[in-house]
Parts: structure tokens; C-alpha cells; sequence
């Protein structure tokens, strides 16, 4: 029997947990209905958009975008600042209520879920009218709307609740794919980032088919087994299941407060680089794997943000945690000021559990940089952690660079 994966997405939810906030303290406008960003002080407009409504994105409005640049193309926008401790509480009360629907829930991030609801569901029940009635039990309950995806895995059930917003539910089975995923641009597909998006517009790989019907040995050449991660979502193939338990071992990670903040990408990479060999040294030592890498930040305005990728095979080496942060970093990063840096491992397993290899895996330079993991660690081990360094920390007078 099929699994019945939904993903659920709370639509703009910053903007909309502060307007039902707002108007349960009595406020006589709901900012859903007029040009409102979330993302910084309305005189200083400094900051970036965090969520925007509907009417805004009416007039080019992005998530993502510097505050002043939104005011620049709507002279009559609202804007207000975030409440992270009350959107806390928001997605808490989310999740409690719809675990009793279904307690089978994997919440990857504030505002989303997902929920393995193979057993939920009735026979003979129509999944959409299932979906449907639960997303306007949240509506009723909350004053929020949410979208619902629904398919047989993850990545198609996440696809399909990115389709049309808000307060919709979309299927993308197998069988659907090719109709309404495929003709979708490149970057709508999930974990395609711009560097990923632009290598393959250069290969002429454009759309979400180009890439499932391109030979996955050219895209792995040009991007490594992020590319064939890449080419199997195109193909709707994920294998990755709902956790609603968390693991034991939550993960293995480590971060830093930097003296200075840093503007400028060749500033980071040295700071990431360290944090990658500290981070997989200590999975080495406790004989673990990471299936999953997130890169954290904090700016200089003390706001956090996070972003992660599952890796296609478990991995303890430095130099794909450090290859995956960057792209992580390069996904996330706005331009502002960074205060902090840290980057966690987690569904880690046993370094000896076996593991399918692909032909691109049993290369000599894997072996290469196993080897030399090895080395620095016993020399490490003996001598201290700083008696060896990449020469990449190093300027030329000498000085450490961070």
C-alpha cells in the first residue's frame, strides 16, 4: 500500500500570525488585506522582508529583499518587526493541534510540517477531502491559512504545497508529474539553489523535465551528488521518511561568536572551514555519519536564520561538510553583518553501517581525502588540535584569518 504523505505550510506565516494577533487585540484593520511586510521599523527601514501579503507582492514585493528597496516600490507599504517568541507559540499550538488529527508529524521548521497520514485516513475516503477538511478546521480554529500537499513521498508532497497560494491543497502523485511538475522552471524545484540553477541553465537544462530526462552521469559530473540528488527529485524519487520521533542523538555541531562582524564572503569561508573540520573530526571520533548538514547565522541585529540539506549518503568528511555549507551559505546569506557562524550535523548513523556506492564514489580522491582526515586526526590527537592547520586560515604576514 501507497503512503499518504501530506505537507503542510502555513501560508506568509509571519505576516499572518501577526495579523491575527493584531486582531485579537482589537485592531480594526488586517494587514493580510493591504501592501504589510514583516521585516523591520517602519522610520528606519532598515532590515529584510521576512514575509509579505498578497496585496504587496502585487507590486514585486520579494521575501528576501532589503526593507528600503520595498518601500521604494510601494510608497503606502506597512511595515512591522518580527515577534519570533509569539510566532514560537503560534506554531506550537499548530502542531498540537494537528497531532491529534495525526500524531505521525515531522515539524522541519517554524512554520511547516510534515504528516505521514497512511493510517489516518479512512477506506474509501478521498485524501483530497480529507486534506481539505483539516486546512479549513485550521482556518476556523486559528484564523490562519495553511496549504496541503499531498503524494506518496516527501519532496512531491512539499512540491505540491508550493503550488498555487493560499489556503489550497494540491496532489503531485507519480503519475502527475509529468503534467505539473515538470514544465516548472529549474528553480522551483526543492534544494535547487541559484549556483545549481545557473550551472545547469549552461548545460541548456532549464526546466524541472530537462533535468529528469538529461543522463544523471553529466549532471553528477557538473555537480557532484548534489546533482544526482538533484536528478532524482526531477524524477519525484525520494526515500527519506516522516521522523516524527526525534533521534537519540540529536546531532553534532558547533558555532562560533565572531570578534568582528564579517561583510564579505572571503571572510566566511575560512570561518566555515573550521567549523566543518571541527564538526567532522567529532563525528570521526564518535564513529557517526551525518545524513543531514544545517548552516546557522546570526547578524549584527541579533536575528537568526538556518538553512539545511540532506546529504544523498551519510558523510563524516570534511570536506563535504564544508562544500555543503558554503552552498547552504550562499543560499541563505542576505548581505547583512554576520555575528555568528555555526553549522550541525544531524540523522546521524553508524560509520560502519553499509551503504549503497554509486561508480562516482569509488574514486581515488575519496580515498585521498579520507586518508588525509585520518592523518590530520591522529596528529591532532597527539599533538593538539592546533598543531595543524589548512594553509586557506593563513595570510600571507602570518596572521590568522577570521
Amino acid at each position: 500500500m501507497a503512503k499518504v504523505i501530506f505537507h503542510i505550510d502555513v501560508n506568509s506565516a509571519y505576516l499572518s500570525w501577526t495579523a491575527t494577533e493584531q486582531l485579537k487585540n482589537g485592531a480594526e484593520i488586517d494587514i493580510r488585506t493591504i501592501p504589510a511586510i514583516i521585516g523591520g521599523d517602519q522610520k528606519s527601514r532598515h532590515g529584510i522582508v521576512l514575509a509579505k501579503s498578497i496585496p504587496a507582492k502585487r507590486y514585486g514585493i520579494h521575501t528576501g529583499e532589503p526593507v528600503a528597496n520595498a518601500f521604494r516600490k510601494c510608497s503606502n507599504l506597512k511595515s512591522f518587526p518580527p515577534d519570533h517568541k509569539m510566532y514560537r507559540e503560534k506554531s506550537r499550538e499548530l502542531m498540537a493541534f494537528l497531532a491529534e488529527f495525526c500524531p505521525n508529524i515531522e515539524q522541519v521548521s517554524v512554520d511547516e510540517c510534515y504528516m505521514d497520514a497512511t493510517d489516518a485516513i479512512g477506506r474509501g475516503e478521498s485524501l483530497v477531502e480529507v486534506a481539505t477538511a483539516l486546512k479549513d478546521r485550521v482556518r476556523d480554529n486559528f484564523g490562519f491559512t495553511v496549504n496541503i500537499g499531498i503524494s506518496e513521498n516527501k519532496l512531491l508532497a512539499k512540491m505540491a504545497s508550493d503550488f498555487e497560494k493560499p489556503d489550497k491543497v494540491h496532489t503531485l502523485f507519480p503519475g502527475e508529474i509529468q503534467e505539473k511538475m515538470w514544465p516548472l522552471p529549474m528553480r522551483e524545484l526543492f534544494m535547487a539553489g541559484k549556483s545549481s540553477v545557473e550551472t545547469l541553465r549552461k548545460l541548456e537544462i532549464l526546466t524541472i523535465g530537462d533535468l529528469a530526462k538529461t543522463d544523471p552521469r553529466l549532471v553528477e559530473l557538473h555537480l557532484k551528488s548534489h546533482g544526482r540528488m538533484l536528478w532524482e527529485f526531477a524524477n519525484g524519487i525520494d526515500h527519506s521518511q516522516v521522523q516524527s520521533e526525534p533521534a537519540e542523538n540529536k546531532g553534532i555541531g558547533n558555532s562560533v561568536t565572531l570578534r568582528e562582524d564579517l561583510t564579505e564572503e572571503g571572510q566566511v569561508w575560512p570561518v566555515l572551514l573550521e567549523l566543518a573540520e571541527s564538526v567532522g573530526r567529532r563525528l570521526r571520533k564518535a564513529g557517526q555519519k551525518a545524513g543531514m548538514v544545517s548552516v546557522e547565522m546570526k547578524y549584527y541585529t541579533f536575528q537568526r536564520t538556518s538553512h539545511q540539506q540532506q546529504l544523498q549518503r551519510p558523510g563524516n568528511e570534511d570536506e563535504i561538510l564544508y562544500q555543503t555549507a558554503k552552498k547552504l551559505f550562499r543560499e541563505m546569506w542576505t548581505g547583512e553583518p554576520i555575528r555568528l557562524l555555526g553549522i550541525r550535523t544531524s540523522k546521524l548513523v553508524e560509520a560502519e553501517e553499509p551503504e549503497q556506492l554509486s561508480l562516482f564514489d569509488l574514486g581515488e580522491e575519496n580515498e585521498k581525502q579520507k586518508r588525509l582526515n585520518e592523518a590530520m586526526d591522529s596528529i591532532r590527537s597527539r599533538f593538539g588540535e592546533g598543531a595543524i592547520q589548512r594553509g586557506v586560515y593563513w595570510k600571507k604576514d602570518g596572521r590568522k584569518e577570521l
